[in-house]
């Protein structure tokens, strides 16, 4: 893969990462229509680094608030009732599941889990999944009013975003709009979510790669430029994004994906594209 290519993924990954269409899907089937050969899921997992740092920096108030709080609700109990610590507890505990998960399957995760046939069918399902909690949530919940039951549900949500084509956004959006959240607020609670896990899996691909358990076909310097790009254009689609669910519903989202879903399934059976 080439430095044209590699930019090309790193913002496909930043403009995808966070819009309920799955990045994870994009970054197989594009290469896969342009007819270049697939960059991996560890390439995958490295890039994501990328758009985590983004979320990180977009985000530092909030997370250097959880953490803070936290920390000193170990110490002082007349904390732990405070959004803040909450937080902390529920990040963690949703977080586990998905380790859990993806260590156990990873490699069937890195291998079987990327076929076409599976991210158009994933695109479609999980895109009418998005409909059907944007229209029946109640929309009243702020991010205030999470409980440790909602952390738990979101967190095994985010579990489906181990099968590409499903969306980690996606998935934990729609979780948290069938629990009655603000679609702000629903986004909001999904990219905090998704930091530990998408930096833990990147960082342990990036472990990997840097003491020779795996090599990757790319030079580490189109590695790192499509990591940079993916930064770059994730931090301007979270702003945006944040920006667009004050006033819009997840219809767009929704259209999208059973398009390009039912695009992929056709492709694929038309023999026009494989991976």
């Amino acid at each position: 893969m080439d430095l044209f290519q590699s930019i090309i993924l790193g913002i496909l990954q930043g403009l995808t990462e966070f819009v309920p269409i799955s990045s994870s899907g994009h970054v197989l089937f594009v290469p896969a229509l342009l007819g270049w050969d697939d960059p991996g899921a560890a390439f995958t997992a490295v890039i994501q680094i990328g758009t985590e740092a983004a979320v990180l920096i977009y985000f530092r108030k909030d997370l250097w608030s959880i953490a803070t709080t936290w920390l000193a609700s170990l110490r002082r109990p007349e904390l732990r009732g405070e959004l803040n610590a909450r937080m902390g507890w529920f990040l963690i505990i949703a977080t586990i599941p998905i380790a859990l998960i993806g260590f156990a399957l990873q490699e069937q995760i890195e291998t079987a889990a990327r076929n076409l046939w599976l991210v158009g069918s994933m695109l479609i399902v999980f895109g009418l999944i998005l409909g059907r909690a944007d229209r029946i949530g109640s929309h009243q919940r702020g991010i205030g009013q999470l409980s440790f039951r909602d952390g738990v549900i979101v967190g095994l949500a985010q579990c489906f975003a181990l099968i590409p084509g499903v969306s980690r956004s996606g998935a934990t959006i729609s979780a948290a709009l069938f629990l009655g959240l603000e679609r702000e607020a629903a986004a909001r609670f999904a990219f905090l979510l998704a930091i530990p896990a998408v930096v833990l899996s990147g960082l342990y691909e990036l472990y990997k790669l840097l003491s020779g358990k795996e090599q990757f076909d790319e030079p580490m310097f189109n590695i790192a430029v499509a990591t940079i790009v993916a930064f770059f254009v994730g931090y301007a689609v979270i702003a945006w994004f944040l920006r667009y669910l004050g006033t819009h519903s997840m219809a767009l989202f929704v259209g999208y994906r059973l398009i390009v879903g039912s695009g992929i399934l056709i492709l694929t059976a038309a023999g026009a594209i494989s991976v």
